[in-house]
């Protein structure tokens, strides 16, 4: 009797369609490798882009203030018969500015004087001191300069409010003066001087533009508009 040949019969696994253990294992070993390398390559490639915006966002440096120590000048003016002056003085002016790009920035500032205005009429004098509280919002053009220069002037324009507040000092000749506000336009030009990354030095004039107080007082009114020119030095830190 010839010895037939065994027809090999397929494991259940293959008639029921599924995988077979024995030649699937070589490819189950490899998941587990490849699901690994594709975690590691997604946490680098985050890590990167991180990292990244990290860097770009730390050279923005969008946000500036300032402090900075200022005179406080007014040009006498007169009208309806009355003349006015004011004490020189000076105080201090702080500043927010925004970087929109290069060239231009948005501030606001907030400033402090204490003066005494003065007026002369034909008959007599009066003296009211007052605090003096500067509230304005500026466009500030940064103008060019080497990009190796540690100067980097520009000029603002803006405008906001004064508001005189009477101090009620023993030396005031009237009584009664009421706080007032006074719309003023404000121009100016500075430089700044880098000392160190972020931190620099600024020399500024500010000329500020507006009408003559009178505390309520109609007979003090003079109608007329005046000038006050305000030079500072300071500080400034960019962040």
């Amino acid at each position: 009797m010839c010895a037939t040949e065994e027809t090999p019969r397929d494991s259940p696994e293959l008639l029921l369609g599924l995988p077979d253990p024995d030649r699937s294992s070589s490819a189950s070993d490899k998941i587990p490798t490849s699901i690994s390398f594709m975690r590691r390559t997604t946490i680098f490639l985050g890590s990167v882009v991180f990292l990244l915006t990290l860097v770009a966002t730390a050279q923005e440096n969008r946000s500036e203030i300032g402090l900075q120590g200022t005179g406080f000048f007014t040009k006498n003016s007169s009208g309806n018969g009355t003349a006015y002056s004011a004490t020189e003085t000076g105080c201090f002016l702080s500043t927010y500015r925004y970087h929109l790009n290069r060239w231009m920035s948005a501030e606001a500032a907030y400033g402090y004087d204490l003066s005494s205005q003065k007026y002369l009429l034909s008959s007599s004098a009066f003296r009211i001191q007052s605090g003096i509280h500067q509230a304005t919002g500026s466009l500030v053009m940064n103008l060019p300069s080497r990009p190796s220069s540690r100067f980097s002037p520009y000029f603002l324009a803006g405008g906001g409010a004064l508001v005189f507040e009477p101090s009620g000092n023993q030396l005031n000749t009237l009584s009664g003066a009421q706080t007032q506000a006074k719309g003023v336009f404000v121009y100016g030009v500075g430089v700044n001087y880098t000392i160190r990354k972020g931190l620099s030095l600024r020399a500024e004039y500010r000329g500020l533009v507006y009408g003559t107080p009178d505390f309520g007082f109609g007979g003090l009114s003079t109608n007329s508009v005046t000038h006050t020119a305000q030079p500072s030095v300071g500080l400034t830190f960019r962040f």
